[in-house]
């Protein structure tokens, strides 16, 4: 049973922008911090932005002041928001309930199948 189902990826230029969406079944998206994650080609894993307990929003360096992650609760929808993207950017992206809320090194407990997001200079 898919539990968390990504869209929205795509190839975009250098300085554009994607929105990354999240479909997130009900009970997982109530009892879990929800989070972003992204692995390039090569690379490991690393943690992009998350919610976390209160509400607050938790971002990467390398994506602060360029990346958005919101929700909306109607739909039990997650998103990320990405602005001016450069060629780092590409990447697969994940969404993710954390096992741990604010602890993107402890991962998630359940994670999609991943969106790819291509960046080209």
């Amino acid at each position: 049973q898919v539990q968390l189902v990504e869209s929205g990826g795509g190839s975009v230029q250098a300085g554009g922008s994607l929105r990354l969406s999240c479909a997130v079944a009900g009970d997982i998206y109530s009892r879990y911090c929800m989070a972003w994650f992204r692995q390039g080609l090569g690379k490991e894993r690393e943690g992009v932005a998350a919610f976390n307990a209160d509400g607050t929003t938790t971002y990467a360096d390398a994506v602060k002041g360029r990346f958005t992650i919101s929700k909306d609760n109607s739909k039990m929808t997650l998103y990320l928001q990405m602005d001016s993207l450069k060629p780092e950017d590409t990447a697969t992206y994940y969404c993710a309930a954390l096992k741990l809320c604010a602890d993107f090194e402890a991962g998630g407990r359940y994670w999609g199948q991943g969106t790819q997001v291509i960046v080209s200079s």
